[in-house]
């Protein structure tokens, strides 16, 4: 597999996509968890063992993205854009490592096991502090919030370049087929 000029690898995509379904996913688990008590420990049971493998899935991501860079912007993108881009990737991927990681010591602090399927549950992290749990509760929240209000604004600015700017970059994350060398199309 290649890196094309115009359009990430196979793989990106595939890491993209799966990642963008599990992340959508955690965050109506998360808001159902806090609103029905009913569905509660089932919810949890889906959330906890789906936050661990998002945490492994986005090193995989990171390791994936450092080795095939994305491809470059429009030249004619203004300098802003470039600047939000880039940003609101950073921030993704720093909410996309501190939601999980910041859950997984928050119910370390808690001194509630993370178990992952039958007996197989992840080490604490940190010690059991009731004051520490209530302050990570807190956190989680708040940081799942922001995940999810940068997921949006990524997912507005997608469709900024897919339906106004028709510039390729949606395209070069969301073509599935084999027109691996045709440019992104010209700009209306």
């Amino acid at each position: 597999m290649t890196m094309n000029a115009h359009r990430f690898p196979a793989v990106s995509r595939l890491l993209h996509w799966l990642m963008a379904a599990m992340i959508l996913a955690m965050l109506f688990i998360g808001i159902g968890m806090v609103a029905s008590l009913a569905d509660y420990h089932w919810l949890l049971s889906l959330h906890r063992p789906l936050g661990v493998a998002i945490l492994i899935l986005v090193a995989v991501r990171l390791v994936n993205r450092l080795i095939h860079p994305a491809p470059a912007l429009p030249a004619d993108m203004p300098p802003i854009l470039r600047l939000a881009a880039h940003g609101s990737h950073v921030l993704l991927y720093a909410l996309m490592f501190a939601v999980p990681l910041v859950g997984w010591a928050m119910l370390s602090a808690g001194g509630y096991p993370i178990v992952l399927y039958g007996a197989l549950e992840l080490p604490p992290i940190l010690p059991q502090n009731d004051m520490v749990f209530a302050w990570l509760r807190t956190a989680h929240t708040a940081l799942a919030l922001a995940l999810f209000a940068t997921f949006l604004a990524h997912l507005a600015a997608a469709l900024m370049h897919a339906l106004v700017f028709r510039d390729g970059v949606f395209q070069s994350m969301a073509s599935v087929g084999r027109a691996d060398d045709a440019p992104p199309s010209p700009r209306r």
